[in-house]
Parts: structure tokens; C-alpha cells; sequence
């Protein structure tokens, strides 16, 4: 695993120093003066913790505008790598905390993911972790199970590569799967509760997935 550099370090916390003071100055500015009551303390404080949020969904997008995550090898001292570890501090000090959880409802998970960026079509939820939104692609009516866990990125020592995940529509992911980088599923599959699917898995419209690794249990045919 490569360490990130101090530059890397230094543009996040710069990022973050942006997050707290746009939330602490909004709150001084628009929610102090709100008649608050007894609970004036606390309010503000909570206030304060959502609007870093808040303000925290903003400026990560812009920062992707500004560099967009890579797909491939990330070569070392580039520009992707600036882009790629960034993106890994806002998720190991921001993010993570929201999508590693299971007190948010799940209908509010998705609108997290939209927020940071993953792609999902119309009556699409998660149950489980997309651990890389913005390379995340799902269609409409596809369920990813209880503590599954879909991610884009690989790391092999020293080696990173990002590769972006799609899954099509009306695709169920069982519990507890997971599901790696560069995965394609085509519209109606099945991946079995606790499978496997390793890097760059290609499984067609229809078929059914299981095991460590995955393997291919019934093809669209026998399913018909």
C-alpha cells in the first residue's frame, strides 16, 4: 500500500479548514439568530455537525469536477494519485462514518450515495456499502443486500487501480457479497448471498452467481 503524501494531506486539510468554516460561519450568521430556546447549546452544536456535512457533500463534488477520480492503473507522483488519495481522505475521515453504518434508514442511504456522486437508477437501494460512489453505476429496481459491500478500487502492495463497477436493472446482490472492482452484471442476475465476485468478473443478463470466488451457478437459459 502506498502512503500518502504530505501535498495529498495538506489539499485535504486544506478542503477541510474550508468545510468547518463555511459551517461554523453559517451557523454564527443565519442559525444563532433563530430563537432556539432552552436547547440553544445543543442546537448549535447539531447544527454545526450537519452543516459540515452539508457543506462537506459540496466541496468533495468540486472537487471531483476539479479532478475527476481516474479509471485504470493510478501512476504514482500524478495527477490521478493526488485525485485518488484525496478522494480516500474525505471517505477514511468524512465519509465513512455515513456509509459504514447501520442507524441511517436506508431510503436516506441513497440519497447519500446520489450525493457523493454514485449513479442509481429509479427504485434502487442498498443495504450494504458502495464503498466508491462516484465509480459506482446501478440501474433502476436492483437491491444490493444486508452488509454487502461493492467497491472500485484494488490495491496489490504498491499497486492502485480504479475501475469503475456497473450493475444493471432489476439486479438482486445477496447479503453479506462482495462485489470488487471492474465487476460488470447485466440486467436480472443474481449474485448469491456471501459470493465473491473478483476484479473485472463479467456475468451476463439473467444468469446466477455464487461461491468464493463466484461462478457462474445458471445461465439466463436455465433460469428460462
Amino acid at each position: 500500500m502506498r502512503a500518502i503524501k504530505f501535498c495529498q494531506v495538506a489539499v485535504f486539510l486544506w478542503l477541510l479548514l474550508v468545510i468547518v468554516a463555511l459551517a461554523i460561519g453559517t451557523t454564527l450568521l443565519v442559525v444563532d439568530r433563530l430563537p432556539l430556546g432552552d436547547f440553544r447549546g445543543v442546537t448549535l452544536v447539531l447544527a454545526a455537525v450537519l452543516l459540515i456535512y452539508l457543506y462537506a457533500f459540496l466541496v468533495y463534488r468540486l472537487f471531483l469536477l476539479a479532478l475527476p477520480l481516474p479509471e485504470g492503473e493510478v501512476v504514482e507522483h500524478s495527477r490521478d494519485e493526488l485525485a485518488a488519495n484525496v478522494n480516500s481522505l474525505f471517505y477514511l475521515l468524512l465519509f465513512n462514518s455515513l456509509i459504514c453504518t447501520h442507524f441511517i434508514p436506508v431510503p436516506l442511504q441513497r440519497l447519500i450515495y446520489l450525493a457523493l456522486g454514485a449513479r442509481l437508477g429509479t427504485n434502487t437501494y442498498s443495504a450494504g456499502a458502495l464503498l466508491d460512489p462516484p465509480l459506482t453505476r446501478i440501474g433502476s429496481n436492483t437491491i444490493i443486500g444486508h452488509e454487502a459491500v461493492v467497491f472500485a478500487h484494488v490495491v496489490e502492495g504498491a499497486r492502485l487501480e480504479l475501475w469503475p463497477v456497473q450493475i444493471g436493472n432489476t439486479v438482486t446482490i445477496g447479503a453479506k457479497a462482495v462485489v470488487m472492482a471492474g465487476v460488470q452484471i447485466g440486467d436480472n442476475a443474481i449474485v448469491s448471498t456471501g459470493a465473491v465476485v473478483t476484479k473485472n468478473t463479467r456475468i451476463g443478463a439473467g444468469e446466477v452467481w455464487g461461491g468464493i470466488p463466484a461462478r457462474k451457478l445458471k445461465s439466463a437459459a436455465d433460469a428460462a
